[in-house]
């Protein structure tokens, strides 16, 4: 009986090395784990049979099993070993990236030169404590016009023809309406600037266009006088153009008194670049500020000619036609 169930192990321990060796995934060498060592499995069933064995031979045999119990689990552990690091390997190999082949190209985006000069001009006037604002572009004669100190028989009005709607509003010609907007809703002391897309019948060339782009400031605050707006404009264009000579032509807007244009002397010769002025008290009065308390300035630019002038672009047309042979010069 011993030589019999001495001979049966020592071939359950060569059969299941074998079957161990040859598994070829985790879940076929769990299938033999419990096979071999578990409750119900082989190895169990043979030791059950040690009850019929005497005393003296049950020492033997328990030495011989425990023997093929260590060889069949140490086995088990180095074939799991084998297929983990097997799996480990073959999921870094379908990750890997391999850095020697060519990337993907995407071509970088470039910021529209219009673009960068009005990201340029809000951070000049954030940085000295501007608010920037916004409006609707389809505006109200009363917001476009008449709280600007433009009454329908005025004629400052055709030097802003615009586009009229069947409803009445219309395409806003200036900037100008957010500042009243605005001024209906705060209260002084005010420092905003209000950028967009103003719009005006005109006939398009190389330095006209119908649809065109605005930056227009304004400051409402006791005691403001015509020598805060020079400092404010100095300022300002030193940090756009360099310190140039500049100057001020005085000239005439609705709702600004007094008014002037400005000029920059840009490769010797002088060069008008925006309009401004001490704001006019009936714009005051429209928002319900008191003219005897408040004075203001306001100044306006045209974002194009600005960058023609920076990027010496010889027509305003180029900055719409979306030509990427233009666009990727910048």
């Amino acid at each position: 009986m011993t030589n019999s169930l001495e001979a049966q192990l020592l071939e359950l321990r060569e059969e299941g090395e074998k079957a161990i060796a040859a598994a070829d995934t985790l879940e076929r060498l769990e299938e033999l784990r419990v096979s071999y060592l578990g409750k119900k499995g082989q190895l169990g069933a043979l030791l059950r049979t040690m009850g019929q064995l005497s005393a003296e031979e049950r020492p033997k045999i328990g030495a011989i099993a425990n023997t093929v119990k260590e060889a069949l689990q140490n086995s088990l552990d180095q074939q799991r070993a084998t297929l983990e690091g097997a799996k480990i390997q073959a999921q870094l190999d379908a990750e890997t990236l391999d850095v020697t082949m060519p990337g993907i190209y995407r071509p970088q985006g470039r910021v529209h030169p219009l673009n960068n000069i009005i990201d340029k001009a809000l951070d000049i006037f954030v940085g000295l404590g501007y608010t920037v604002a916004t409006g609707p572009e389809m505006e109200t004669d009363y917001y476009n016009f008449e709280a600007l100190n433009t009454p329908p028989d005025h004629p400052a009005r055709d030097m802003q023809d615009t586009f009229y709607l069947p409803d009445g509003n219309l395409l806003r010609t200036h900037t100008s309406s957010v500042q009243i907007r605005y001024m209906e809703t705060e209260e002084p002391p005010i420092r905003v600037v209000a950028p967009g897309r103003v719009y005006r019948r005109d006939n398009v060339d190389a330095t006209h266009s119908a649809v065109f782009h605005q930056i227009e400031l304004l400051a409402i605050d006791e005691g403001l006088t015509f020598t805060d707006l020079k400092g404010t404009i100095k300022i300002f264009l030193e940090a756009m153009f360099g310190e140039l000579p500049i100057r001020f032509r005085a000239s005439y807007f609705p709702f600004t008194e007094p008014s002037a244009e400005v000029d920059l002397q840009w490769n010797g010769r002088w060069l008008e670049v925006m309009g401004c002025g001490m704001v006019d008290p009936n714009v005051l009065k429209s928002v319900g500020y008191d003219p005897e308390v408040y004075t203001g300035f306001a100044a306006g630019f045209g974002v194009e000619r600005f960058a023609m002038v920076l990027h010496q672009i010889d027509d305003i047309r180029r900055l719409y036609a979306s030509d990427l042979r233009f666009l990727r010069q910048f």
